[in-house]
């Protein structure tokens, strides 16, 4: 097995030309390309990891005194739980290093959902992750809880929280290149139904953009100006009047990159850790 570290894919560099004499156009060819070779080294890592993920994960449980039942997390030390969603025929590996990241920094309880790569409708993915989400508040006594996904994944949740009741449940949604207006690079993969789900003006797209008034879920979004997989680039933004949103730019890296990242891993927790947090999630439970 591998062994990872998020500085061993930021320090990742490649020598392209010699920094005098650079125009715009070819620095940001040789930004482009060391992106691009920082997700070949991540996806060489992940495909090694990638078996050890397939599994469903098993939901964790706060036992009662006896010993049976869930019971409300102590208000003094409990952080809402963390839910991981990953992308587009991944599974939930791809959180390897975010997961050590979290819990190594206070978050106790981290759940992955594995959802088919065969699903065929996001609706289909948000309404497993509706129930999913229940089965997480229920073993763990929280009333809310936060997710993060990977494009994809972010979609998924984004549709749950927008269409189908999530925001009663969702505190704070983290997406990592997600393709909030759609990406024209779904046009490459047309045939999967979901993929053309993604696509820009399709119907769950439209859906997305319908008023969300009152909306309860906080949404900080990571966009990268080298992520390969968003087109316009700007498509990983959530821009709705009635969603309170934070766009975060991360430069010169990837769409692969994005869930292995140490300043990405580190703007995710600041993100869980702002503003509504462990109390709000305390007083409701």
């Amino acid at each position: 097995m591998a062994i990872l570290s998020f500085s061993s894919f930021s320090s990742f560099s490649l020598p392209l030309c010699a920094p005098t004499g650079l125009g715009e156009g070819c620095r940001r060819t040789a930004a482009l390309a060391r992106a691009v070779g920082v997700d070949v080294a991540v996806l060489t890592a992940h495909m090694l990891l990638y078996p050890t993920g397939m599994a469903q994960e098993r939901l964790l449980r706060i036992p009662d005194g006896d010993g049976c039942a869930p019971r409300a997390p102590s208000r003094d030390r409990a952080r809402p739980p963390v839910l991981l969603m990953h992308g587009f025929v991944d599974n939930r590996s791809v959180f390897a290093l975010l997961r050590r990241s979290l819990h190594r920094n206070g978050w106790t309880h981290v759940q992955a959902l594995n959802y088919s790569p065969l699903t065929c409708d996001v609706r289909v993915a948000a309404a497993l992750l509706a129930r999913h989400v229940e089965e997480v508040c229920r073993s763990t006594g929280h009333r809310r809880l936060d997710i993060v996904g990977h494009s994809l994944g972010g979609l998924i949740a984004r549709y749950y929280v927008q269409r189908l009741g999530g925001d009663a449940r969702v505190r704070t949604l983290v997406t990592l290149g997600t393709p909030h207006s759609g990406t024209r690079a779904a046009l490459l993969l047309a045939p999967h139904p979901i993929v053309r789900q993604m696509r820009p003006g399709s119907g769950l797209i439209g859906e997305l953009a319908m008023p969300a008034p009152e909306c309860r879920t906080r949404f900080v979004a990571f966009w990268s100006d080298m992520d390969q997989v968003m087109s316009p680039i700007e498509a990983a933004r959530v821009e709705h009047p009635d969603l309170t949103a934070h766009n975060v730019l991360v430069s010169g890296v990837g769409h692969l990159t994005l869930p292995v990242h140490g300043e990405v891993a580190a703007g995710t927790r600041r993100a869980l850790a702002g503003p509504g947090g462990p109390a709000e999630d305390d007083r409701a439970a």
